[in-house]
C-alpha cells in the first residue's frame, strides 16, 4: 500500500498492509523543535541544516519530507496559513532556543526579554503593544498570560468572545486547497486538515494570544467558571462560532475535495489527569450538540473522517463522542484514569480509531531508558494494532529535551514491530 492507502484502510477499521505512523501532521501529534533538530542529525546528518518552527506557541519542528522519508512516516499535514500569535509562516529567519537549538521562524516572531530571563512574544508581531505570552527561561514553548479585563457581569456580551469568529477569507481557502492539492498531487501521503474554528472551548484559544486587545471571557479560570455560572453567555458564543464553522466547512469540502482524508475538529480537552473538567451531562448539553452539527455537516458533505483531540480521563465520554459523529480520538493518554488500552480498545475499537497512545510522553519517553521506551512500544503497537483501526503516534506532542536515545529507541521499535508484522 501507498501512505494514503494505509491511511484510508486505517481510518475504515481494515487492516491495512502495516501499521500507519503519524508524527508531526498535527499540532497534537508533533515533536517540538529541538527533539526535530536532533533527530534530524542522528538520522540524516547535515549540521548545517535549520528546523522550522512551523507552531510557535508550542513551538513544533517541522519534520520536512526527507525527514518523513527517512523515518517511514505515513502522513502530512494541512493548516491555515497563520500562527496562534496572529502572524503567517513566512519569511524565516534564524533564530536560537534556550538550549542552543538553532531554528528557523517566521519574520515576525517577535521575542523581547521577560521577567527572570524569560522571553515575551505578541500578537501579530507587534511590539508596541502588551505581549500575549512568555516562555520561562529555559523552556521549551509559551504560556498564554492572563488578560483578563475587568467583568461586570451584569453587562457580559457573547458578541466580545466572537471577535475572531466568521466567515474564513477567499485568500484562505485557497491556501487550503492550495496546500492539500500539493501533498495530494506530489507524494502518496495520507493527508490530515486542521478545521479553523470547530474547537468549541478549548482552553488554548480562549486566550486569544493572536488578538492584541481581547475582549470578553478570556481568563483561563473565568472560562471554566462561565461554563457553569454562564451557561447561556457560553451558548451563544458557541451559536456564533457553529454558525461560522458551518458556513466555512461548505467552503473547505467544495475547495479540498477528496484532497484531505480525516480533518482535526476539537481539541477541547473534558479529561484530567485522574477525573473530569466537566460532567457527562454538561458535555451532552453544552458541547455535544455543536459537536454533533460539524461533524455531520462534514459527514453529509464529504468522505472526510473527523477527528477529536481530548487529553486525560475521558472514558466517559467516549460514547458520546461517538454518539456526535466523531471517528477518530487523540491522544488516547493511557496514563489517566480509566484510560487502560485494553479495555479502550476491547470496549470501543471497532467504532473509534485511535491516533495516539503509543509512548507516554509524561514520564517513559523523557525521563525513561531506551529500553524502557523500546518495550512500552511495542506493547501499545501490539494492543492498539489488532485488527487495524490505529495509527501511531506518541501522547500529545514529543517535547523538545526528550532524549535522543529515547527517540531513536520509540523509532526502532516501531520499525521493528512493522518487520514482525504489525
Amino acid at each position: 500500500m501507498t501512505s494514503r492507502e494505509r491511511l484510508a484502510a486505517t481510518l475504515n477499521h481494515h487492516a491495512p498492509d502495516r501499521l500507519c505512523v503519524d508524527f508531526g501532521a498535527g499540532f497534537q501529534t508533533g515533536m517540538g523543535a529541538g527533539a526535530v533538530h536532533r533527530l534530524r542529525q542522528a538520522v540524516l546528518g547535515q549540521p548545517d541544516f535549520r528546523v522550522k518552527v512551523i507552531e510557535p506557541y508550542q513551538m513544533l519542528g517541522e519534520i520536512d519530507e526527507e525527514l518523513r522519508q527517512a523515518l517511514g512516516l505515513d502522513v502530512v499535514g494541512v493548516h491555515g496559513s497563520g500562527t496562534m500569535f496572529g502572524f503567517k509562516n513566512e519569511g524565516w529567519k534564524p533564530f536560537t532556543m534556550f538550549d542552543g537549538t538553532p531554528v528557523l521562524v517566521p519574520e515576525k516572531f517577535n521575542v523581547t526579554p521577560a521577567d527572570e530571563g524569560g522571553w515575551w512574544v505578541y500578537p501579530e508581531g507587534d511590539t508596541r503593544v502588551p505581549p500575549s505570552a512568555w516562555m520561562p527561561k529555559g523552556s521549551y514553548f509559551f504560556d498564554s498570560l492572563n488578560r483578563q479585563q475587568p467583568l461586570d457581569e451584569s453587562k457580559l456580551d457573547p458578541v466580545d468572545n466572537c471577535a475572531e469568529m466568521g466567515p474564513m477569507s477567499e485568500e484562505e481557502v485557497r491556501h487550503f486547497a492550495r496546500t492539500a492539492r500539493h501533498w495530494h498531487e506530489n507524494t502518496t501521503a495520507g493527508v490530515y486538515m486542521t478545521l479553523p474554528g470547530t474547537a468549541f472551548g478549548d482552553i488554548a484559544l480562549v486566550p486569544a494570544p493572536w488578538i492584541k486587545h481581547p475582549k470578553g471571557i478570556r481568563g483561563v479560570t473565568e472560562w471554566y467558571m462561565a461554563t457553569a455560572a454562564h451557561r447561556d453567555y457560553v451558548r451563544k458564543v458557541f451559536e456564533c462560532q457553529c454558525e461560522s464553522a458551518l458556513k466555512n466547512i461548505e467552503w473547505l469540502t467544495a475547495a479540498v475535495g477528496d484532497c484531505a482524508q480525516v480533518v482535526f475538529v476539537s481539541g477541547t480537552d473534558f479529561g484530567t489527569q485522574t477525573s473530569q473538567f466537566c460532567s457527562v451531562r454538561t458535555y451532552r448539553e453544552m458541547y455535544k450538540p455543536f459537536h454533533k452539527a460539524v461533524n455531520d455537516r462534514i459527514h453529509q458533505l464529504s468522505k472526510w473522517k473527523t477527528f477529536i483531540h481530548s487529553c486525560g480521563a475521558v472514558r466517559p465520554f467516549i460514547p458520546d463522542f461517538i454518539d456526535a459523529g466523531f471517528d477518530v480520538l487523540n491522544p488516547v493518554q493511557c496514563s489517566a484514569t480509566g484510560m487502560d488500552p485494553r479495555l479502550l480498545k476491547r470496549e470501543f475499537g471497532r467504532q473509534l480509531v485511535f491516533w495516539g497512545g503509543g509512548v507516554d510522553t509524561q514520564k517513559t519517553l523523557p525521563f525513561g531508558t531506551p529500553d524502557e521506551v523500546y518495550r512500552e512500544v511495542r506493547e501499545r503497537i501490539d494492543i492498539f494494532g489488532e485488527g487495524g483501526g490505529y495509527v501511531f503516534n506518541g501522547i500529545h506532542n514529543l517535547q523538545s529535551n526528550v532524549p535522543t536515545e529515547n527517540l531513536l529507541a520509540l523509532f526502532r521499535a516501531v520499525k521493528d514491530a512493522i518487520r514482525a508484522g504489525a
